[in-house]
């Protein structure tokens, strides 16, 4: 199911990412434990009642005044491209500024709802002036105050009052869905067309598949696929892709409808710090992976250079060891043939099911090799585990007391698990239960 997505709008200090932060329930912080992954959070995940949602917040990009206009207008044709609901915020103190009348005529030259959330209202002065902002045309006006949390309930409320007309059907659960991510000028479009074109591949022309990203439906050695380009084919997607943050937006919405990312970085360029945060991305999501090394064309010493080339996304991406990583050229279509069965099998892996005995059997034995670690003379004891889900595969332990797992201990047995049964490409998650749970 795609998930109705929430942009916040507006002109800087207005309290865009405060708001952001009451959307998403805390604030979001990325995945610990992961060297160099830190980064601007402009994207997350909220609910409200049943309803779960993705939001947006433009915030997080800087604007200086001189191109003020250009930057606040590609951000707000964006946030019109991907979004359901647009939140215009607007500063309940300071009233009406020309900016906000710049975002303003963008928004309404878009056929999306758009709510103004007139922020910082959090006395009676400043809510006798909330009437000035009439003036800007739209339907839906709530009074808020991000930093003392009131009106939010509200502004959830008016949001996701049309949620249910505009959850979309998506494909059938048989249909393989990959997305094609990375930074700009990486070559995901010739990727994709390389893809396509290749000559057992069948294309087919289904009316109404284009989204906000672009899907393809097509059919490869008898399976069915959709392959999502996040690079933007229709001309609007150049503005996005030379500015970072907003590739990674794109990016974001085709990670979280896929079954499979892959991560395609730049054999020339080597890697680079954007390239770690779309991939933490990815991981946040739980998608099973394939790393693409493209342009491999333009490495001289190929066999050598794979050797290489393996062990240096091996250092950068230390968390990323069961991902298989691919060397191909988009242009030429040398290696391509090496892609697609990659994807087929991290996707087939990612719903892989292990049956419960095999697997107790694994954790004994390697429960016998290397005893968990005590801690003030307690002992962690797993007295049973099964597979609990797929997609990616989860695993229930129940033991005597989870807070005596350690996170070396738990990787330990992870290693364990993956020596001896093939889940390469896709993430595994541990969940610890006591026993009384």
């Amino acid at each position: 199911m795609k998930l109705p997505t929430i942009a916040l709008v507006g002109r800087p200090n207005v309290g865009k990412s405060t708001i952001f932060n009451r959307l998403v329930g805390k604030k979001q912080a990325i995945i610990e434990n992961t060297p160099g992954v830190t980064r601007d959070r402009i994207y997350g995940t909220g609910s409200y009642l049943d309803y779960k949602f993705n939001v947006i917040d433009t915030g997080g990009i800087d604007i200086a005044e001189d191109t003020f206009n250009k930057e606040i207008k590609a951000q707000a044709e964006l946030a019109i491209d991907e979004a359901d609901v647009v939140v215009f915020i607007v500063d309940g103190k300071e009233g009406i500024t020309t900016n906000d009348l710049v975002v303003r005529d963008i928004l309404r030259r878009s056929n999306k709802k758009i709510i103004v959330a007139i922020n910082k209202v959090d006395n009676k002065k400043v809510m006798e002036n909330i009437y000035d902002f009439y003036e800007l045309g739209f339907d839906y006006y709530i009074p808020v105050s991000g930093s003392h949390n009131i009106g939010i309930n509200d502004l959830l409320s008016e949001i996701t009052s049309d949620f249910k007309n505009q959850m979309a059907k998506d494909y059938d659960p048989s249909v393989i869905k990959f997305c094609v991510i990375g930074r700009p000028n990486v070559g995901k479009s010739s990727l994709v067309n390389a893809i396509l074109n290749e000559e057992r591949v069948i294309v087919s022309d289904i009316p109404g598949t284009t989204r906000d990203t672009v899907d393809t439906p097509f059919t490869y050695e008898k399976k069915k696929f959709v392959v999502i380009d996040t690079a933007g084919i229709r001309k609007k997607g150049k503005v996005y892709e030379t500015i970072e943050k907003y590739s990674l937006i794109r990016s974001i919405k085709a990670i979280d409808r896929s079954d499979v990312c892959l991560i395609v970085i730049n054999a020339k360029e080597g890697i680079i710090e954007h390239d770690k945060h779309i991939v933490s991305y990815a991981l946040e999501a739980n998608k099973a992976l394939v790393l693409v090394v493209n342009k491999w064309d333009t490495i001289d010493d190929k066999d050598q250079g794979i050797k290489e080339f393996t062990k240096k996304i091996r250092a950068e991406f230390q968390f990323l060891n069961y991902v298989p990583i691919v060397f191909l050229s988009a242009k030429t279509k040398k290696r391509l043939h090496t892609l697609m069965p990659e994807v087929i099998k991290v996707y087939d892996n990612s719903k892989k099911e292990v049956k419960t005995s095999l697997l107790n059997d694994v954790i004994t034995d390697a429960v016998s090799l290397q005893s968990p670690p005590s801690y003030k003379g307690k002992k962690l004891k797993i007295y049973f585990v099964s597979q609990t889900g797929f997609a990616p595969p989860k695993f229930t332990f129940h033991v005597n007391n989870k807070n005596l797992v350690h996170f070396s201990y738990e990787r330990y047995l992870e290693n364990k698990i993956r020596e001896n049964f093939d889940f390469e490409g896709t993430p595994i998650v541990f969940q610890f239960k006591n026993r009384n749970e």
